[in-house]
């Protein structure tokens, strides 16, 4: 009973907190105060609302350039969504996708996919991440690349442990007994009965995704260093944080708020859903 309890806060919780971000990020041009690209150099390192010097109309404050944090951390949650949302789908596509033929099928099939997720998972995640995002150049379609073509595997070795298990259920087998071909089999039957454990695993990559492209972003390789994203307002908050913690502080707040918010709310998906632990 109290772990049921347990997992539903946590599924409220981080379904609240995710809630309040996409809002927040779908209505930003009528939330943000002002302009998260608009520098006023008068204003420069204005402290937060609460806190003496501060300026009526910037709520957190102002970065070196006298950008309004609160404006800026507002759009940085759009950048953070579209990359986890369009990443995470990608990966988990692909990665599905070639988890269910491995599974299914073995043979030849599941030893060269077995062997190439082999071979990916080899190479340090961030490391390549920033060696793709260096060739492919600098932006945002870039950085979904990279992240869907790192991610992948993650989604390849579940799905395909996942539907062996399923292969040998005998729903499996009284599908073949009634003449149903392997593609349909695979596509009606063994599927539907996957589709749980991709959507905890799309949950837990979407936290995965944004911590990904807060790196890049820290490193100066994601989009635009003039853009606004959590990873690039830390990066310029750790130069100025003696002058200026603000800048640093609230967005690694609201970053580590998400990305645990992601990663309660697919343990919590996958404490309702996974067929093992129920």
């Amino acid at each position: 009973m109290g772990k049921t309890i347990t997992a539903n806060a946590r599924f409220f919780l981080s379904a609240g907190w995710l809630s309040i971000i996409l809002l927040v990020a779908v209505f930003a041009q009528f939330i943000a105060p002002h302009d998260p690209l608009a520098q006023d150099l008068m204003l420069d390192k204005v402290p937060p609302m609460w806190v003496a010097g501060s300026e009526s109309g910037y709520v957190l404050g102002t970065d070196s350039l006298g950008r309004d944090v609160l404006s800026r951390m507002i759009y940085g949650a759009q950048i953070a969504l579209i990359v986890a949302v369009a990443a995470g789908s990608a990966a988990m596509v692909l990665g599905s996708a070639l988890g269910l033929l491995a599974g299914f099928f073995g043979g030849w099939v599941d030893k060269i996919i077995s062997r190439i997720v082999d071979i990916w998972i080899s190479f340090p995640p961030v490391l390549f991440s920033i060696l793709l995002v260096a060739v492919l150049g600098s932006g945002l379609h870039s950085v979904i690349i990279a992240i869907a073509i790192i991610d992948w595997t993650r989604f390849c070795r579940v799905i395909r442990s996942e539907t062996m298990r399923q292969s040998r259920m005998e729903y499996v087998d009284s599908a073949k007994t009634l003449g149903m071909g392997k593609f349909s089999i695979l596509l009606h039957e063994v599927l539907p009965n996957v589709l749980p454990a991709i959507v905890v695993l799309f949950s837990l990559e979407m936290g995965i995704a944004v911590i990904i492209e807060a790196i890049l972003s820290f490193v100066n390789l994601s989009i635009s260093s003039d853009d606004p994203t959590w990873g690039g307002m830390i990066s310029e908050g750790r130069s100025i944080i003696y002058h200026a913690w603000w800048v640093l502080v609230f967005p690694m707040v609201v970053l580590f708020l998400t990305v645990l918010s992601f990663s309660q709310f697919g343990e919590a998906l996958k404490e309702k859903y996974d067929p093992v632990l129920q």
